[in-house]
């Protein structure tokens, strides 16, 4: 098969690595990739908003099959373009991903389908906004409706933060995306994410992961798209993930079907477990990063089978084969992040490390430049590693981080430390 993958992050190069392991796979392209991609695919340059353009490739390459990662070409409707043309695709519809691009469409599902989630309200106007807020009190948590790429939630612990948190987002700090405010009430428990393929009718659980959001040691500073993450995710036992697949996936899914917009791609369901109870914190309509790379690193090759089979709609026949393993991955992030960072800083010590089914290091924010792998974005590496046991994995993950020489970087040297 000839594949390409839209998209040029840590989850695409991981998901370009587990595609490659499958012998189905005769040629993979990504694009726009980045140095680590360019390293095991063919790079190419294409506008992926654009469904024209990824459809007009896909047939100009002789494409067979369309892996779309991040969520901007799904909210943009690059998957309806595709199916239009008859390029099998996996990912949701332009209006199935209303699970991630609006924040307000995911409670009314919930709503409906009477999936457990933190009580909300929705505003499109500031002063209506703190109005909620004052009357609830803090903590409180405040979110940008739309896409603001992982960045648009603000957990707030005083109603002064709360306040200020609302001023941003309608003062235009997350662009559109704060053009209107969801404010739900805070869970307390253990954050985890529970991925599950759906093909519009059937579904089926493929892992669990826990990531860890803020920006420094013992989850303190603001919060980032990911400075690491782990898989499994102990809170994430049987018990509870039947119980988030009964009580939230499966009548979100059935409540999509019902409105004629079915569910077909992965959905993430990033959930907040207290007393083994699980509720839903959101919905993402692709792959988490950093928690792709851990998954990946434990699914291998039967990612690929795993994805035709959703697009084709095979689910009730697929299950998942999984090694009793653990797997980390620790992102190094350009310092600065996820403030004001400088790119081009040149990062040495890569061609030295081991790359493996045990061990890799998935390019996030890179370029190839005269020879050398340079920074080019806030998060840039992910050094990701599997073991039978998560500290064997962990001690992997940080040999190799030793390993890399680049003083213009920084990461977390606790991620995985609840688990631990």
């Amino acid at each position: 098969m000839n594949i390409l993958i839209l998209g040029g992050g840590g989850r695409e190069h991981a998901l370009a690595w587990a595609i490659l392991q499958n012998p189905k796979c005769d040629r993979l392209i990504v694009a726009p990739g980045n140095a680590g991609i360019a390293a095991i695919a063919e790079c190419a340059t294409l506008d992926i908003e654009d469904g024209g353009a990824v459809a007009a490739f896909a047939e100009e390459n002789a494409v067979d099959f369309v892996v779309i990662g991040p969520e901007a070409p799904l909210a943009a409707g690059v998957a309806d373009r595709l199916e239009a043309a008859g390029i099998l695709c996996f990912g949701p519809s332009r209006a199935a991903s209303a699970l991630e691009s609006s924040k307000s469409f995911t409670k009314a599902i919930c709503d409906a389908c009477n999936a457990p989630t933190a009580g909300y309200g929705h505003f499109t106007d500031a002063g209506a906004a703190k109005a909620h807020v004052r009357a609830s009190g803090a903590p409180i948590v405040v979110k940008a409706d739309g896409l603001a790429a992982g960045k648009g939630v603000i957990v707030a612990m005083t109603l002064a933060e709360a306040e200020a948190a609302i001023d941003d987002m309608f003062g235009g700090a997350f662009g559109g995306a704060g053009a209107e405010v969801v404010i739900e009430e805070f869970m307390e428990g253990e954050e985890a994410s529970f991925f599950v393929l759906c093909d519009g009718t059937d579904v089926l659980a493929i892992g669990t992961a826990q990531d860890h959001k803020r920006v420094g040691e013992g989850d303190t500073g603001p919060n980032t798209g990911g400075m690491g993450a782990y898989s499994p995710a102990p809170v994430m036992t049987e018990t509870v993930c039947a119980k988030a697949m009964e009580d939230i996936v499966k009548p979100t899914v059935a409540e999509m079907a019902r409105r004629g917009t079915p569910y077909k791609g992965v959905l993430y369901a990033g959930l907040m477990v207290r007393d083994g109870q699980p509720r839903l914190v959101e919905y993402n309509v692709r792959f988490g990063d950093p928690e792709a790379q851990v998954l990946m690193m434990r699914l291998g090759g039967q990612a690929l089978d795993l994805m035709l089979a959703c697009a084709e709609g095979r689910l009730a026949d697929a299950k998942v084969n999984w090694a009793d393993d653990h797997a980390m991955t620790v992102v190094m992030a350009a310092k600065g992040y996820p403030g004001a960072y400088e790119k081009g800083s040149v990062i040495g010590g890569l061609d030295a490390l081991p790359a493996d089914s045990f061990r890799m290091v998935f390019h996030a924010g890179t370029r190839a430049e005269d020879g050398k792998v340079t920074a080019a974005g806030g998060r840039v590496l992910n050094v990701t590693a599997r073991g039978a046991s998560l500290a064997e994995a962990r001690e992997r993950a940080y040999d190799m981080v030793d390993g890399i020489d680049w003083p213009e970087g920084f990461y977390r040297r606790d991620i995985g430390w609840r688990a631990l």
